[in-house]
């Protein structure tokens, strides 16, 4: 009786696992004699084309985490990734002066570039030195573009601009109006090159989806400080 129990363990359990695991059984090679099966190492079927083609869709993707026209400023961080080189990788915060500092190739502007530019110029530096160099930049931190958002909105407070905003799009990642803006009475401040000091530009909301005032809908600039009143702030002539 019992030698019949163990028949049907042992009929029950084999079937089961060699169901099991993630290899095909018929893509299984015998072991070559003198050799135990752990000391076959199994290595991906990758060829240098598809190394190159992968470390470029990594190097596309990286680059552009930020809209692709963003255009780094003094104070950004950036994450420096060189493709299968952990010791010319590098997390890095552009100093003052514009540039940040990099093993081999020291000192690399970054201000006034996007980040695909700055990486295709510090892939053509490392070619000196690293065979067939793929860099990928990602921006970490935005804390040189900046817009402020103050008053009657959901979520006042400052705001990285990473790519191109439009007046209407600003008010929307701060939440929104409240309900007793004075959406018709938007300000904005704003840093002048030409001049010295700020020139403030006024907006309405209702021109700008009623009224078809879409050129009142301008894209905000760094620095940018949009103030929306209240209503009880608005004085009216004759009041």
């Amino acid at each position: 009786m019992k030698y019949l129990v163990w028949v049907l363990i042992i009929a029950l359990v084999l079937p089961v696992s060699s169901g099991t695991g993630f290899c095909d059984s018929g893509s299984v090679k015998p072991v070559a004699p003198g050799k135990s099966s752990t000391d076959i190492t199994v290595l991906p079927g990758t060829t240098p084309q598809t190394e190159k083609a992968i470390s470029q869709v990594m190097m596309d993707k990286l680059s552009n985490a930020v809209g692709s026209d963003y255009v780094i400023g003094a104070e950004d961080v950036l994450d420096i990734t060189v493709w299968r080189n952990p010791d010319l990788s590098k997390q890095v915060q552009v100093r003052p002066d514009g540039k940040i500092s990099m093993p081999i190739i020291r000192d690399v502007v970054a201000v006034g570039k996007t980040p695909t530019q700055l990486a295709e110029e510090m892939t053509s530096k490392l070619k000196e030195y690293v065979q067939n160099p793929v860099v990928a930049v990602t921006l970490k931190e935005v804390n040189s573009s900046n817009i402020f958002l103050l008053g009657e909105v959901a979520h006042p407070g400052k705001y990285p601009l990473k790519s191109k905003t439009t007046l209407l799009q600003g008010i929307t990642i701060a939440g929104g109006f409240k309900e007793t803006a004075a959406r018709n009475q938007i300000v904005i401040f704003r840093f002048t090159e030409t001049a010295p000091g700020q020139k403030r530009l006024t907006a309405s909301y209702d021109d700008i989806v009623l009224r078809s005032g879409i050129s009142d809908n301008f894209e905000l600039k760094p620095g940018d400080t949009l103030v929306v009143p209240s209503e009880s702030m608005v004085v009216f002539p004759g009041r």
